[in-house]
């Protein structure tokens, strides 16, 4: 029976996680050196069904020299905790870039937009772990496999924290390091007895390591993090984003079933973030990229720049357009024209 893949549902799109091609050319080309046990589509050893259920990918890479590649923005299913142990390397999330250095570790909530290189990664030696802890949805909760030994009141103080918490990057330490280093020698050694038994023991130990990075530090949290509400911004923020996302044909309640809740639900969240319904949103944010549109490609006709931007029709693009700008787009481009000669 074929594997099924987790999928994330937004947008009118169907996301798998990200199965990270460039990285595969890169190791075929011989730039890096990859050692990982996976699951879906990742790249690496192949795990057992019975093997770390819930763990899509643990491993490390080594990139020596300059590199002619990145992993572009992309989603995994589960958290993913990446550690540099050495080198530096760039690293996006949520549109802001940092430069990791030695010891620095990343932490990306479930389906979470990240980025390694700008646009090309940097050498060293980077390790990861992707769990997948059953989330579709930021408002979902989270569900730990059960070969995690943390006790109860610490596994709910660290969900907490990765749950409410969104600072990407931190600094780590000695023990987190240690942590990666022996699942590193893991990973080397394929013929290990009980290989199962020490990356348990050690994974377990990263997250019981970086929960006491968290107590130590000062964490503000926000349970806004994980809510409807929160749902609902981050799926009209990424719409506001993307001429894409945009120009697809949507109908409200298919944007509330994206976003897992009820139409009225759906509305009422819209109306309290934006001070506009749905169709009042996709129409200001598809005007505002007609606008750029009718500035930057004077060659399009005012029928394609609608078609484009996801009005159905160029008589209903004017109506709005002039609604929202004080003109139709016929002469808002014959001003931006007279604007240029003058």
């Amino acid at each position: 029976m074929p594997q099924v893949l987790p999928i994330y549902k937004e947008h009118g799109k169907t996301y798998h996680a990200d199965t990270c091609q460039p990285l595969v050319q890169a190791v075929k080309n011989g730039q890096v050196q990859l050692h990982a046990l996976v699951r879906g589509g990742y790249p690496g050893e192949r795990l057992k069904p019975d093997e770390l259920p819930g763990i899509r990918s643990i491993g490390f890479w080594d990139a020596v020299g300059q590199q002619d590649w990145g992993l572009d923005y992309h989603r995994n299913e589960g958290i993913e905790i990446t550690f540099l142990e050495n080198g530096s390397m760039p690293f996006l999330v949520d549109d802001k870039k940092y430069l990791l250095k030695p010891d620095d570790l990343t932490v990306t909530r479930p389906w979470q937009p990240h980025k390694v290189g700008a646009p090309n990664i940097n050498a060293g030696r980077l390790y990861w772990i992707i769990l997948d802890v059953g989330v579709r949805r930021p408002n979902q909760n989270w569900k730990w496999p059960k070969w995690f030994v943390i006790a109860p009141k610490d596994l709910n103080d660290l969900t907490t924290i990765l749950r409410y918490n969104e600072q990407p990057v931190w600094h780590g330490n000695l023990e987190i390091r240690n942590c990666f280093q022996k699942i590193r020698q893991v990973l080397l050694n394929k013929n290990l007895d009980r290989r199962v038994s020490h990356l348990t023991l050690y994974i377990n130990e990263v997250f019981l390591y970086l929960l006491e990075l968290f107590k130590h530090s000062n964490i503000k949290l926000n349970p806004n993090l994980t809510s409807s509400q929160r749902t609902v911004e981050l799926f009209l923020r990424d719409i506001s984003k993307n001429i894409k996302n945009l120009s697809y044909d949507w109908k409200i309640k298919e944007m509330a079933h994206h976003c897992g809740m009820g139409l009225t639900q759906f509305i009422y969240y819209c109306k309290q973030l934006t001070n506009m319904t749905p169709m009042q949103f996709l129409n200001y944010y598809r005007v505002k990229y007609a606008e750029n549109f009718l500035v930057n490609n004077p060659e399009m006709s005012i029928t394609d720049i609608a078609f484009t931007c996801g009005f159905c029709t160029s008589q209903y693009f004017s109506i709005i357009f002039k609604k929202q700008v004080g003109m139709t787009p016929k002469e808002y481009r014959k001003k931006l024209i007279l604007n240029k000669i003058s």
